[in-house]
């Protein structure tokens, strides 16, 4: 976290004029009601869409437009380590308040989520929020972290194929799946080959929906390559999207778990 006012320091501060630099944060803030306070948001905040057709846009995640900004005059600045760029949120922190989240599991991603409810005056929203979060998680029928089955990989990228590796919010939500990640040992998102999903005992291949629109055809030419494989398209957003949709992604990875289960 960023600070520049000793207020946020000590919990007196209260966000009235909000930029989100994240796009699952951004649908967080829409949760936590938070419409008139939130006054600018980047390209990429697809959700929810009234805002994406309303809200000023401030360029996207790793492009900020620093004069839009200035022009908008925030008191807060929700930005994330691993989507913004780090030189352009140390510059914005001489001028304004920076929250600076670090997320890459769920735990972490539910201290956000109560983070954002205590500097935005909704401390209560947020706390049934997480509550809710945690205990739909908790209730999952399929295996627990430190109890998966079967190995898998996940693809965020194509030309060339890049993998969600360890240290990642997705690499921690696979778990959740029942799924082993055969590329936690490798951090962030390494560039891998088909030839690296066979040798690593490869059972299932997740090809994600963002950033990269996997699509039918991409499971075709894979295919080719590797013609025992199980490959499936996934919804991104509920691996990597960790504001209020996990309400929804806890459900998701149940049946997703399902249909793993059925193609074996």
């Amino acid at each position: 976290m960023i600070i520049t006012n000793p207020e946020f320091i000590h919990g007196n501060f209260k966000a009235k004029r909000i930029i989100s630099l994240v796009p699952s944060l951004t649908e967080l803030l829409s949760y936590l009601s938070l419409d008139e306070e939130v006054l600018g948001i980047t390209k990429f905040c697809i959700h929810p869409k009234r805002w994406f057709r309303s809200k000023t846009r401030i360029g996207g995640t790793k492009n900020i437009n620093i004069e839009i900004i200035h022009e908008l005059s925030p008191d807060l600045i929700i930005a994330n380590k691993e989507e913004n760029v780090k030189e352009q949120i140390e510059g914005l922190s001489g001028f304004y308040n920076v929250l600076l989240t670090d997320i890459n599991d769920l735990d972490t991603a539910i201290t956000g989520i109560l983070q954002i409810g205590k500097l935005t005056s909704r401390v209560d929203k947020s706390e049934k929020l997480a509550t809710d979060i945690r205990g739909r998680f908790n209730d999952l029928t399929v295996a627990s972290p430190g109890e998966t089955t079967e190995n898998a990989a996940y693809l965020i990228w194509n030309n060339p194929y890049m993998a969600a590796g360890g240290g990642t919010f997705i690499d921690d939500m696979m778990q959740y799946c029942g799924l082993r990640n055969v590329f936690s040992d490798i951090e962030r998102y390494p560039a891998i080959t088909l030839d690296d999903i066979k040798e690593r005992e490869c059972k299932f291949l997740l090809l994600s929906s963002e950033p990269y629109p996997f699509r039918k055809k991409h499971i075709d030419e894979i295919k080719v390559i590797l013609p025992e494989m199980e490959i499936m398209l996934v919804d991104g957003e509920m691996f990597s999207w960790y504001g209020s949709r996990l309400l929804k992604a806890a459900t998701y990875f149940e049946s997703l778990h399902s249909k793993l289960l059925h193609s074996k």
